[in-house]
């Protein structure tokens, strides 16, 4: 009997599909049939290797359909693909491959040697497989041989429901840790149940016929697939029938537009302002024919206003979604689109509120800050962290479990929410907190600025002082009283920057997300500097 595991409905998509499309990047293309075949040979492969359902594999690989090969192969199995960070070096590897009890990894071949140096200190991995898309016959290099001499049939145990699927957080705020979620739950938060537009399906037989009975959207994830927001695009993609189409590699704006035009791709999800810049820029710099994108979906970090409407003002028939979401919650709501507020407010849906101390929801319209949860389909436990778990899945007093990952908001008489950030991010000047997400927003709007962050500098009066750390546009420039200048007039006095630092480029994650920990060694050398003067 089919179950909402990931494998047993994409098996019945392709089932129903199996022709179309599925998987187009770079020379490549793959029907849904195709993929499930191989995926079938992945599945196989992994057998032969002693993995069993529950076992964590690694993928330290970028952008590839290797990369959702894997994935599809290890659910077909019920064994658990675990996403690495493709730039972490020796001691991250090592922390990652044993805090996640990996027992092999597939990695891109140039990855090689850093594997080797990490496997006599990880026994727990017993095997590695290399992908070597560069080689000259693509045909035998390991990944593809190890595929050759697996069976391609579909025959494997019953899946569940209850089949894991573990996420690996960005560690901006700390280590990475393992969100552990069942495969269910995570279809109907992570996925939205395949779309966002549409009730969710009942049975795993409906998402079979609804794929039928839709003309397939070509979406692309921009994001690296070890974001979570792009694999969640992928499988979403997937189980409505769609297109996907990604590009190999790191992101790269102009070669991201390229393949829009030239595939002709409907749909692209970015994070935030960290991709969105440079895509306008690109467009500005050189224009193309995006006659066939019409969306451009957002999540996982600040989409501003100001770049927003550069995007709308390049591509004028684009219709934006910002939406919001986290690893531990999945997707909790989005911008409306007549909302042109600076601030980030979002829609939320009846399972996401605004909670206090006691785990009781807000009234609307309270100011009152509060932690933002969602209750319902939520992830089991982080992996191996019974602490962290129990700071973050709480049981309220009605009985409710709810996640509450550390993000603080308030809820307007509307009932819209205006996301405030992490708690722990938060900078306290003179017993007053300020969120860097909402002062950013803000800094990013000035014509002279590219990207920035805002963290806490110390300040022997006030604590903290708000500083921004800021790269400019080309050829511009920026002072201090300017900056403030613009500020005035959009906050309140005490969140307007008393510090700026400005480097050639603000450090993101290669998932788009931001740095603080950097932008605080970066405000700590200048005011050292400063000193030593």
């Amino acid at each position: 009997m089919a179950t909402f595991s990931w494998a047993d409905l994409y098996e019945i998509t392709a089932d129903a599909v199996g022709d179309r499309r599925a998987l187009i990047c770079g020379d490549r293309r793959l029907t849904y049939a195709e993929l499930d075949e191989r995926g079938n040979r992945v599945a196989h492969w992994l057998a032969e290797k002693g993995c069993r359902r529950g076992d964590h594999i690694g993928l330290y690989l970028e952008n590839g359909t290797e990369y959702v090969e894997t994935m599809l192969g290890a659910f077909k199995l019920g064994v658990v693909p675990v996403n690495v960070n493709y730039r972490y070096v020796e001691d991250e590897l090592r922390y990652l491959f044993e805090d996640a009890d990996l027992v092999g990894v597939v990695h891109e071949g140039r990855f090689a040697a850093r594997v080797a140096a990490v496997r006599p200190v990880c026994p727990g991995v017993r095997w590695t497989l290399a992908v070597d898309r560069d080689a000259p016959d693509p045909k035998v290099t390991d990944y593809e041989l190890a595929l050759a001499s697996a069976s391609p049939a579909r025959d494997f145990e019953a899946r569940a429901g209850d089949d894991l699927y573990v996420l690996y957080t960005g560690g901006t705020t700390g280590m990475p840790k393992g969100v552990v979620w069942r495969q269910e739950d995570a279809f109907y938060a992570c996925l939205s149940g395949g779309n966002p537009l549409v009730e969710p399906p009942r049975t795993p037989e409906e998402v079979g016929t609804r794929a039928a009975e839709r003309v397939g959207l070509r979406t692309m994830p921009c994001a690296p697939l070890i974001h979570g927001a792009a694999q969640w695009t992928v499988w979403m993609t997937f189980f409505g029938g769609g297109i996907l189409v990604l590009t190999p590699g790191n992101f790269d704006a102009d070669r991201v537009l390229d393949v829009v035009e030239t595939e002709h791709v409907n749909v692209i999800t970015i994070v935030g302002d960290a991709m969105a810049r440079p895509l306008a820029d690109a467009l500005a710099r050189q224009p193309r024919d995006l006659a066939s994108l019409y969306i451009v979906g957002s999540g996982g970090a600040i989409f501003s206003q100001a770049v927003q409407d550069e995007l709308c003002a390049l591509v004028p028939h684009l219709t934006i979604v910002d939406s919001f979401g986290v690893s531990e919650a999945g997707y909790q709501g989005s911008k409306q689109p007549d909302d042109t507020e600076a601030g980030p407010r979002f829609l939320v849906g009846p399972t996401t509120a605004v909670l206090d101390e006691n785990l009781e929801p807000l009234p609307p319209g309270s100011g009152d800050v509060g932690m933002l949860a969602r209750t319902g389909h939520i992830p089991l436990r982080y992996h191996k962290d019974p602490e962290k778990t129990a700071r973050t899945f709480r049981t309220g007093p009605d009985g409710r479990r709810w996640a509450l990952p550390g993000d603080l908001a308030t809820v307007g008489e509307d009932g819209v929410v205006t996301l405030l950030g992490r708690g722990n991010q938060s900078i306290n000047t003179g017993g007053e907190k300020v969120y860097p997400e909402e002062v950013e927003t803000h800094v990013k709007a000035h014509p002279a600025v590219y990207d920035a962050l805002v963290v806490g500098a110390a300040d022997p009066r006030w604590g903290q002082r708000v500083a921004a750390v800021v790269s400019l546009r080309t050829g511009a420039t920026l002072t201090l009283e300017d900056l403030q200048a613009h500020c005035r007039d959009r906050l309140a006095g005490f969140k307007v920057p008393r510090a700026l630092v400005t480097v050639d480029e603000v450090v993101r994650a290669p998932t788009g997300k931001p740095d603080y920990a950097w932008a605080k060694r970066t405000v700590e050398a200048e005011a050292a500097l400063r000193t030593d003067e």
